[in-house]
């Protein structure tokens, strides 16, 4: 059945009208961006298709070009304005960060974080610079590894903070294993780090690990 069979008020497009984004779930909120489905399917039937095909609306985000096209009613077309709508959300966060103390909104730099390395299939260590009013003055992509290890060079993390000047920073790096868990590995690179970080005044305010949705921090659990 087609959705516009539906009753109006089981519609994805009225529903978020009359009750919000927050009524909707993924598959509701995807069919409104597919707008169609393909023969025999609706919209909403072919969103759910794409969520079992990649676990997650990040997994969509991140598939590949050729992973997501070789799906029935996704094309070179779809896949453009998946990565436009992907890159504007994270601009979006970005922005914020750069006008809010990251400290006192931290659900937008999980957010961000979430966006940025959640579906990353390699390791990537990244670094948020915060002045001295914790606002992120930029954010980098210091070190990139393997799918389980990379190699982070606190002397590399200390020129760039010297570089933007930073009273701050805030650490976050994947496991592409799925699993948020710290190794002991991150928390001694972590305290490395602060060592060098503290000789040059720039203080270390969090690490977070992101395993795909799910965001782990160090300063929560004390290690700090």
């Amino acid at each position: 059945m087609a959705i516009t069979d539906w009753p109006e008020g089981e519609r994805p497009r009225e529903k978020l009208l009359g009750q919000g984004t927050q009524a909707l779930s993924d598959a509701e909120l995807l069919a409104i961006f597919l707008r169609v489905g393909v023969t025999g399917k609706s919209a909403v039937d072919l969103a759910r298709d794409l969520l079992r095909e990649f676990g997650s609306l990040n997994g969509i985000f991140n598939a590949s070009r050729a992973a997501l096209t070789s799906v029935n009613g996704m094309g070179d077309s779809k896949y453009a304005q998946l990565q436009a709508v992907f890159e504007m959300a994270r601009r979006a966060l970005n922005e914020q960060m750069k006008t809010r103390d990251a400290l006192t909104s931290p659900q937008q730099v999980r957010d961000f974080l979430r966006l940025k390395l959640g579906g990353l299939t390699r390791e990537v260590f990244m670094v948020l610079f915060l002045d001295a009013k914790n606002r992120v003055i930029a954010q980098e992509e210091l070190f990139a590894g393997t799918l389980s290890q990379t190699s982070v060079y606190p002397r590399e993390v200390v020129k760039r903070a010297l570089h933007y000047n930073a009273a701050a920073v805030i650490f976050a790096h994947n496991h592409p294993s799925g699993e948020a868990e710290p190794s002991q590995a991150d928390e001694r690179l972590t305290q490395a780090l602060k060592k060098a970080l503290d000789i040059v005044e720039v203080r270390v305010l969090d690490h977070f690990v992101i395993a795909g949705n799910t965001v782990l921090s160090f300063a929560e659990r004390g290690l700090m």
